[in-house]
């Protein structure tokens, strides 16, 4: 199996929603099912298939982050320089507008591109990896061809 490349905050993001999860979400939920399963005829019951439904996707989750934590390799960017990689911070300016943007590049669980958290596999990350500051980059998007140059590579 591959390993999943993550941040150190990622990682513990991750853990503490699974421990969330199992500690607070599945024993309430179990509750509610319970609950539910007191107030009668199951096949009419919106309460009961609503918890079974909950229940289904906290399971569901749960599975997902035991399998993406055990197979997780944390990248530690504290001793990292140069070109970018894997965890770098990189802020770039779009060569068109003259928008700068900040994004960490970071595994494809914790990606969030609200947050500036760019998944290592999208278009963008790959054209970055290994340029240097001052170096231009073109992207391929849904909007056609884009071109950015990198400001700074910042190792938090």
């Amino acid at each position: 199996m591959e390993k999943i490349p993550l941040t150190r905050a990622g990682h513990t993001a991750l853990n503490d929603e699974l421990k969330q999860l199992k500690s607070v979400e599945r024993p309430a939920i179990i509750e509610a099912i319970a609950t539910a399963r007191e107030l009668g005829d199951l096949k009419e019951n919106a309460e009961y298939h609503s918890a079974r439904e909950k229940q289904g996707f906290i399971e569901g989750r749960i599975k997902e982050l035991e399998g993406i934590l055990s197979l997780a390799e944390v990248i530690d960017p504290s001793n990292m320089s140069g070109t970018v990689k894997f965890s770098a911070t990189v802020t770039i300016v779009d060569e068109d507008t003259d928008e700068e943007k900040t994004y960490q590049i970071v595994g494809e669980p914790e990606a969030d591109i609200e947050s500036g958290k760019l998944n290592i596999k999208s278009p963008l990350a790959r054209a970055l990896i290994g340029k240097e500051e001052g170096d231009s980059v073109e992207v391929r998007t849904p909007g056609g061809e884009k071109a950015y140059e990198i400001l700074s590579i910042d190792w938090i």
